[in-house]
């Protein structure tokens, strides 16, 4: 029976390989959702940043329109 050990360190291996791929597997979705809540975030704030300053071009229009009844 010599491919007794050989079968139990391919055993072993493989055993070794699936919880790797399981470990792996839980940390890559942790960080898509990682990823995806920060690309939200970051999308958010550039969208306030925008209205901010879309907001002060249209007070900055107000403000040199000279008044129509003088």
């Amino acid at each position: 029976m010599p491919y007794l050990p050989t079968i139990v360190l391919a055993a072993l291996g493989l055993l070794l390989l699936v919880f790797l791929l399981v470990r792996t597997a839980r940390v890559l979705r942790a960080f898509k959702q990682t990823a995806s809540m920060v690309a939200t975030n970051t999308q958010d704030q550039a969208g306030l940043v925008r209205a901010r300053s879309a907001a002060l071009r249209v007070a900055f229009a107000q403000r040199r329109r000279k008044p129509e009844n003088q």
